[in-house]
């Protein structure tokens, strides 16, 4: 399963990604609460269809882009036990971003021992 490919996306390949965002991220999370793991470097829908092989969907419209995005990082989120979703970045340009929360502690000002002898 790790060599499957949903559409163009390589889920090694997103995982590898995650570890390695992770790994850099060191347990900090950005303010927007999102980190960019791949840009397709363009935001027109004709060369999207073309990256991410979506030849399949049903209205070449942003509508219809979006639905099958959404579907497509559901899909994947799963399989890669991570919350990844599409979106555009400044530039306009489709991205493929990992969904980042704080952790508990940080949200709530708990400390991570004081949840330990709860438990």
């Amino acid at each position: 399963m790790d060599e499957a490919k949903i559409y163009n996306i390589c889920l090694q390949r997103v995982k590898f990604q995650i570890t390695k965002a992770r790994q850099r991220l060191n347990g900090s999370v950005p303010e927007d609460g999102r980190l960019i793991l791949e840009s397709y470097n363009t935001g027109d829908i004709a060369d999207i269809i073309d990256i991410l092989e979506l030849y399949d969907l049903e209205a070449n419209t942003q509508e219809g882009l979006s639905e099958k995005l959404d579907d497509l990082a559901c899909t994947v989120s799963v399989l890669v036990k991570d919350k990844i979703f599409f979106d555009y970045d400044e530039k306009g340009d489709l991205g493929l971003f990992l969904a980042l929360t704080p952790r508990v502690e940080e949200n709530i000002g708990i400390p991570e021992a004081a949840f330990a002898a709860i438990g």
